[in-house]
């Protein structure tokens, strides 16, 4: 990879693991509060279903990436749990022919 393309890389995962673990959060947050009967803040509905579209997505490139991994000699349920909090970043890395 480029030097530029790598210096890139590490803002995007940081901010993309603290951003999954922040939708994971929301979404407990809110199945918690229906499983006691209260409701969260009508104005979150939109970001708590923007954040179950996100995790979902991140959920399918784990599940491509744990497929892929032993292709490339990679332990494939540390590299899908590592791709599903980094997202599209994890599976740039496994198909990148300078990784292998």
């Amino acid at each position: 990879m480029r030097l530029r393309y790598k210096q890139i890389l590490l803002p995007i995962k940081l901010l993309s693991i603290v951003l999954i673990l922040t939708g994971i959060g929301l979404e407990l947050w809110n199945l918690s509060a229906n499983f006691v009967t209260t409701q969260i803040s009508e104005s979150l509905h939109p970001i708590v279903w923007f954040a179950r579209f996100v995790v979902g997505a991140h959920l399918i490139e784990g599940i491509i990436a744990a497929y892929f991994a032993p292709r490339k000699n990679k332990i494939a349920f540390k590299y899908a749990a590592y791709t599903f909090f980094v997202g599209t970043v994890g599976l740039l890395e496994l198909f990148d022919p300078e990784n292998e």
